[in-house]
């Protein structure tokens, strides 16, 4: 670690950082890239793995400048280092294209046996590295300052603020330090395909200061125990290196009637298809079908939901055919939220570090006496050193390269007395 310390200050002679910021600075990096990706290391393709329902997917703008494919962490790696790559955080319901016929001469190296095309997988203009309704990059070459965006938990577009189509009165649901109040988002777009939200209880949607969404005059709807299930999304995730933030939430009016034949805007190339996992069923429909079949027609607004609004969503027959339908039917999967997807991250990352300390431990205990002594002293000089500089240092002030070049030079003098 103080190596690494060593080697980033002589990188710039003039950067300055104190070892508590430093440390810091490495744990969070290192944290926030295992929930980006999941805890995959990156090792291997994880296209025989199928369309997993979740999973980091990168787009090559070297091989496929049409952004009509994606791959996985590993063959971005392995297959596309040094090529324009573009972060694309998660996509669910996804398999690596990397090599396939979309990639024309070009093989993948850790598995080159792919099908020619994954006819499932989704793709919009994120996978040419553009964002929102205005169709521009992240981060922007025409911004000095780098403008937050939400990502919609259907489509999973990105959307800066302004864009996302709220009326002039009203306004994001934030708390007094501007921290969201909302848990999912769901954008302008996709509120068409969620019409039926306007049915289920008050509770659902986020506290704001925006018109609040029309209650359900429906009784039943009020009265009825929420469906089982759980769905949480952090609201900070992967796209803090990026200023991304990942917010899903939502929320209020939308305009189309329940039963129509509307799917779920995913891009350019969209396949609704019905994910494999186990649904509860219900036999009465929590909202009434005579409600949803006369349905009003709504102007299409953004949504904003709260905490555990997916716990509602009825699963009686009807219900879950009518997701199916519309290409929706993630939205009743527990392991589909981001919430799910950074749990198990934060799980391999605590088995990874164990395991680490595993190897270590056992490969001290296999050394001799001698070779244990002089690795132990080894440890022990280096802490004394760095903590007789740090009792002799003003903490106020910042750790510059002289000083870290200062404390390996002692460590030197003391090896050679030794």
């Amino acid at each position: 670690m103080v190596v690494e310390m060593d080697a980033a200050f002589e990188d710039e002679a003039e950067q300055t950082i104190s070892i508590q910021e430093y440390l810091e600075d490495v744990e969070e990096q290192e944290l926030e890239a295992d929930l980006v990706l999941g805890g995959d290391e990156g090792k291997d393709c994880t296209f025989l793995k199928g369309y997993l329902k979740r999973q980091a997917i990168f787009s090559c703008l070297t091989c496929t400048p049409d952004g009509n494919a994606g791959v996985c962490t590993a063959c971005s790696l392995s297959c596309h280092d040094g090529h324009e790559i573009v972060e694309l955080w998660t996509k669910r319901n996804f398999s690596c294209d990397c090599g396939n016929s979309k990639f024309g001469e070009f093989f993948c190296k850790l598995f080159p046996n792919k099908d020619s095309e994954n006819v499932h997988n989704s793709y919009n203009h994120n996978f040419k590295g553009l964002y929102c309704t205005c169709d521009r990059p992240y981060p922007d070459p025409d911004l000095e300052d780098q403008v937050e965006m939400i990502q919609c938990c259907l489509c999973e577009d990105w959307f800066h603020e302004e864009h996302i189509g709220l009326d002039p009165s009203d306004e994001i649901p934030r708390d007094e330090e501007g921290e969201p109040l909302y848990d999912e988002f769901i954008c302008q777009a996709c509120s068409a395909v969620c019409s039926f939200l306007n049915f289920y209880p008050h509770m659902m949607f986020s506290n704001k200061k925006q018109g609040d969404p029309t209650p359900s005059k429906n009784k039943e709807v009020e009265e009825k125990p929420h469906a089982g299930g759980s769905a949480q999304i952090g609201k900070d995730g992967l796209a803090d290196n990026i200023h991304k933030k990942d917010s899903i939430a939502t929320g209020s009016d939308s305009s189309q009637c329940i039963h129509e034949e509307s799917s779920l805007p995913m891009g350019e190339t969209s396949a609704a298809t019905t994910i494999g996992f186990e649904i509860a069923s219900q036999t009465t429909c929590v909202l009434g079908t005579n409600t949803l079949d006369n349905s009003p027609v709504k102007e299409s607004k953004p949504i904003f939901l709260s905490k555990n609004w997916r716990d509602a969503l009825c699963r009686c027959e009807k219900c879950v055919d009518m997701y199916n339908q519309k290409g929706i039917s993630f939205l009743l999967d527990k392991e589909d939220t981001i919430l799910e997807y950074e749990k198990v991250a934060k799980e391999k990352r605590e088995e990874k570090l164990q395991q680490q300390e595993g190897v270590e431990l056992d490969l001290l205990n296999s050394m001799g006496h001698v070779q244990k002594m002089e690795i132990l002293n080894g440890i022990a000089d280096m802490k004394d050193e760095i903590c007789s500089f740090l009792e002799s240092f003003d903490s106020s002030k910042p750790i510059t390269s002289a000083d870290i070049h200062q404390v390996f030079e002692n460590l030197a003098k003391k090896r050679r007395r030794d």
